[in-house]
Parts: C-alpha cells; sequence; structure tokens
C-alpha cells in the first residue's frame, strides 16, 4: 500500500448534507487546496430529494468531488427519501457498512472524518449512527476478507471525529440554546487536533450557503448562523476541532489534518 508524501488524501463521512460544510468545511477546502484528493460520502438524504442537488453545489465549491450516496432516510424527515428508503437508524448494520466500505475501497483515502460519538452539539441519532458505521467500515475496508464484493481491500491510515468541547463551543452553545436545543460537548482533554481554518472561512460560508433550504429554516444551524453578523458568525466557523481516534502508530506520522 504505497502512501503519499505529500498532504493526506481525505474522505468526509457525515450523516446529513451540510453537516461535511459545517463541521470539516474548512479543512476539505484547505486540503483540496493543497492538492489532495478529496470525497464526502453522505448517510442521508436520497438522489431524489430536494437537498441533493445543494450537496452537489457544495461538495463543488469546496473541490470535494460529487456527492457519494448511501442512499438513507433521515430519522426525523420522510421527505429526505421520496422512494421510501429505509431510515439509516433502522437500516441493517452489515448492509450500511458494506456500502460505506465500497466508497473507503474506492476513494482509497489516507485520512477518514467522520462524526463524534456523542452525535455532535445536539446528538443526532443520525449523527450517533454514522460514527458507529464509521468506525466500523474504516477497520473493515482493510479486511479482504469482509465484503470481498466491494472492491480490493484498503485500510485508512488515521481517524478523525469532529467533536465540539465546552470550551470550544463559544458562541454556538448560548444559538442553539436559544430555539431549544441541547447542547452537547465533549471534554475538553477529548480534542486531540484543532485546525484555525481562517483563510478558508469564505470557502466554507460559500458551501454553507448552497444548502439554501436549510438556511431558510430560522431554528436549523446554517439559518441560524446566516441572520449572525459576520464577525460573530466567523468567531463560529473559523475554528474546527476534531478527536483522533486510535488507528495509525505514532504522534508524528505524516498522516494527519493540515493544522
Amino acid at each position: 500500500m504505497t502512501r503519499p508524501t505529500a498532504t493526506p488524501s481525505l474522505l468526509g463521512v457525515f450523516a446529513h448534507p451540510d453537516d461535511e460544510s459545517l463541521l470539516a468545511g474548512g479543512v476539505l477546502a484547505q486540503h483540496a487546496a493543497a492538492g489532495a484528493r478529496t470525497a464526502v460520502v453522505t448517510a442521508t438524504w436520497t438522489a431524489d430529494s430536494h437537498r441533493a442537488p445543494e450537496l452537489a453545489e457544495a461538495l463543488d465549491v469546496l473541490g470535494a468531488g460529487a456527492p457519494r450516496l448511501l442512499g438513507y432516510a433521515d430519522a426525523r424527515n420522510p421527505a429526505s427519501a421520496p422512494g421510501g428508503a429505509a431510515r439509516l437508524v433502522d437500516a441493517p448494520l452489515d448492509e450500511a457498512v458494506g456500502r460505506l466500505v465500497g466508497h473507503i475501497r474506492e476513494v482509497r483515502p489516507d485520512v477518514v472524518v467522520g462524526h463524534d460519538a456523542l452525535g455532535q452539539l445536539t446528538g443526532h441519532p443520525d449523527h450517533r449512527r454514522a460514527h458507529q458505521l464509521t468506525l466500523l467500515a474504516v477497520e473493515a475496508a482493510g479486511l479482504p476478507h469482509l465484503y470481498p464484493g466491494a472492491g480490493e481491500p484498503w485500510q485508512p491510515a488515521a481517524l478523525y471525529a469532529a467533536t465540539h468541547s465546552p470550551s470550544g463551543v463559544g458562541r454556538l452553545g448560548p444559538l442553539l440554546q436559544g430555539v431549544g436545543k441541547t447542547v452537547l460537548a465533549a471534554p475538553d482533554a477529548y480534542v486531540t487536533t484543532t485546525v484555525d481554518v481562517s483563510p478558508w472561512a469564505a470557502v466554507k460560508w460559500a458551501a454553507i450557503l448552497t444548502h439554501r433550504s436549510e438556511v431558510a429554516r430560522s431554528r436549523s444551524l446554517p439559518g441560524l448562523l446566516a441572520r449572525l453578523p459576520e464577525a460573530e458568525r466567523d468567531e463560529i466557523i473559523c475554528t474546527e476541532s476534531f478527536t483522533r481516534l486510535s488507528l495509525s502508530p505514532a504522534p508524528g506520522d505524516p498522516h494527519r489534518l493540515i493544522a
């Protein structure tokens, strides 16, 4: 398995359209600008849903290629799968892991970024399920006896979970609590990597804005951000935090997010 010495290739695995932009839009744009291959797998909202074209626009802005969809429905929104696909949280685990393994083996990323175990700040069940799938699929992708029909085995070198700590939540916590949402945060010690993405803030914000149906919703995070003054919004979107999960060997190896 040959690994590059330049910026590592990056695959994001997220539950919904807009998660990629909100949680890792800066890192995705940063890696793409450095010449790395980047891609995103989205677990819910099918190709015939109204959010699929918005996702395609966002990924184009971020330089992350075409959408890669697992094809499941959002746990809370039947409109996410007009054709009647199963909800992600109800789908057979083995089936969902196999679909994600296929994408990992096709993209062959050095680094995978996904959700944390809490399900991000609001604990959305799709976020928690996507975290579980990502853990299992990253391990399974490197084992030739698992999912032999899903492509040649490939073991990513590093796995990160996008997360928020109490000290890092900042303005975002009160913003979400103000619309009645519970805010969950991981311990500060859980955060291993904090990336200043301010040079890519304009790109990240442009990607968030492509999710027009969410921006139009006053209680959604894109909608809340769109109603903030620019300085307050930048305070929120210019830092991205991650936890490196145990996959690869030593600290200081080249398979890490740009920080």
